[in-house]
């Protein structure tokens, strides 16, 4: 008779061969599929970098979104990375959303006890418009600060603020030049979505690519739009030597 353990394990091969597209693991799930799994082929695992994507609504997701299509799933499967999405709608650098919690304090119970990832993401911004600029970039500094001290050697990227139409107010750009400054100070890349102009027009009355990419919300992206966010990130990644990150490196 067999032992229980050979037992499971004979059950754990049968499943696996029954589900060759989504991939078998202990834990977690697979988010390849679409479109980018036929444009591009990802990277082997035992080489796929590890990749933590940190933010509010546009990398988590609004509520009923599904983790596999947010922007942040998307880039992962674009560059065959494996993926941590993190944060929580509503919240900010300085902004806790409704009765939740800051970045700093989400960090620490969401991502700070895992192990080193090759690249930190960090998206924000959006929810701190209506806070002091020099406040917010306090609190990334922090943020920021306390990530190179728990991971020596990750790489780290900041994002700031996404807008859902083509002309954010003065209080969102004016977050946005603090959190740039932060991120020259602090020696690390600043993805600007804003002066990219990724999203233009206005889904209200039909202009630019808005209509296709926002929800009737005016704020978070659609499915199209959470892929389109991602094939822009990518080109900046490229740009900046990091679709292949490697920690230390």
């Amino acid at each position: 008779m067999r032992s229980r353990r050979a037992r499971r394990a004979a059950a754990s091969a049968a499943l696996c061969a029954a589900l060759p597209l989504t991939g078998c693991s202990a834990f977690g799930t697979d988010v390849r599929g679409g479109a980018e799994r036929a444009a591009v082929s990802p990277a082997p695992a035992s080489a796929a970098p590890v990749v933590m994507f940190f933010g509010d609504s546009y990398t988590v997701g609004k509520k009923g979104t599904l983790p596999e299509n947010t922007y942040a799933a998307a880039t992962a499967r674009l560059l065959g990375w494996q993926v941590v999405l993190a944060g929580r709608a509503g919240t900010g650098f300085v902004s806790t959303g409704t009765g939740t919690v800051a970045f700093k304090p989400l960090f620490e119970s969401q991502l700070g006890w895992r192990p080193a990832p090759d690249l930190l993401i960090i998206s924000g911004g959006h929810n701190d418009a209506r806070f002091p600029p020099q406040r917010v970039a306090a609190a990334a500094r922090e943020l920021l600060d306390l990530a190179a001290q728990r991971w020596p050697g990750t790489r780290r990227l900041l994002i700031g603020p996404l807008w859902g139409n083509g002309s954010p107010p003065p209080d969102a750009l004016a977050v946005r030049d603090a959190l740039a400054l932060t991120a020259e100070h602090a020696k690390i890349p600043f993805v600007d979505p804003i002066s990219e102009g990724w999203i233009t027009g206005n889904h209200a009355d039909g202009t630019g690519n808005a209509p296709r990419y926002i929800l009737p919300d005016g704020t978070h992206p659609t499915v199209a739009g959470g892929r389109y966010v991602a094939a822009r990130l990518v080109q900046d990644l490229r740009r900046l030597g990091l679709t292949h990150p490697q920690r230390g490196r």
